[in-house]
C-alpha cells in the first residue's frame, strides 16, 4: 500500500514522501512495571521536532515543541518496587500528578498528526496505546514509527557496540544525559541519538 502523500507543503524544496514531510515526536514513558495489563504510566514526555529535507544537504531537526507530565497512578500497588527505584517515584513527589485522563487528552493534543519515535518503540507504544484504549480515545499520532534501537542495531553493528540501551548509546556517542530514568531528559537524549545515528 502506497503511502499518501500530504495535501499541503510549507514551499520548502525537500526529497522523499510524506514520512519527511510530517514532525517526529520523541517519546518516553516512565512506568510502574514492565507490562501495561497490569502496571500503570507514571510520567509521559514528548519531544516535537520538525524536519526540513532539502536536496543535497544534511537533514535539519528542529524542536518547535516540548510537553512532559507526571501521572497519577491509580493502583500503587501493584506497582513493581524496582521500577519504581529507577523512576524515583515518592507518594510526596506524585502528590500534584495529572490524571491519567486528562495527561492522555493533552498527550494527544502534543503529538497530533506525528509520527511517534522512541528507544525500543515497542514499550512505549504499548503503554500509550493500551491507555488510549481504556479510556476510549483515538491515537492521533501517525501510523508509522521509529525505533532508535533498531537504528542503531542496524548502524552499528560492526562498530563493537553490544549493549542497546540509551545509556550505553549515550556513553558511545559522548551524549549527556544528567537525569536518565525521567521521561523528559530521557525524551531528549533519544532525540540526541537519533541525530548522531542520523548522521553515519
Amino acid at each position: 500500500m502506497q503511502d499518501p502523500e500530504p495535501t499541503k507543503n510549507d514551499g520548502v524544496s525537500r526529497t522523499g514522501g510524506a514520512m519527511k514531510l510530517t514532525d517526529l515526536v520523541f517519546i518516553d514513558t516512565e512506568t510502574t512495571g514492565l507490562d501495561p495489563r497490569q502496571h500503570e504510566l507514571l510520567e509521559i514526555s514528548v519531544v516535537r521536532v520538525h524536519q526540513t529535507w532539502v536536496p543535497n544537504e544534511k537533514p535539519v531537526f528542529t524542536v518547535i515543541d516540548e510537553w512532559s507530565t507526571r501521572v497519577r497512578p491509580d493502583n500503587i500497588m501493584t506497582a513493581d518496587p524496582a521500577s519504581l527505584r529507577v523512576n524515583g517515584y515518592s507518594a510526596t513527589g506524585w502528590a500534584n500528578a495529572t490524571p491519567i485522563r486528562e495527561a492522555l487528552e493533552e498527550f494527544s493534543k502534543h503529538v497530533e498528526g506525528a509520527i511517534m519515535v522512541a528507544h525500543n518503540v515497542a514499550f512505549d507504544a504499548g503503554f500509550i496505546d493500551t491507555y488510549l484504549a481504556v479510556h476510549e480515545m483515538p491515537n492521533k499520532m501517525h501510523y508509522h514509527r521509529l525505533d532508535t534501537v533498531s537504528m542503531a542495531y542496524a548502524k552499528l553493528h560492526d562498530s563493537g557496540v553490544t549493549r542497546y540501551s540509551l545509556g550505553e548509546l549515550c556513553k558511545h556517542f559522548g551524549i549527556v544525559n544528567e537525569h536518565a530514568h525521567t521521561a523528559l531528559s530521557d525524551a531528549r537524549a533519544c532525540f540526541e541519538l537519533f541525530k548522531k545515528l542520523m548522521d553515519l
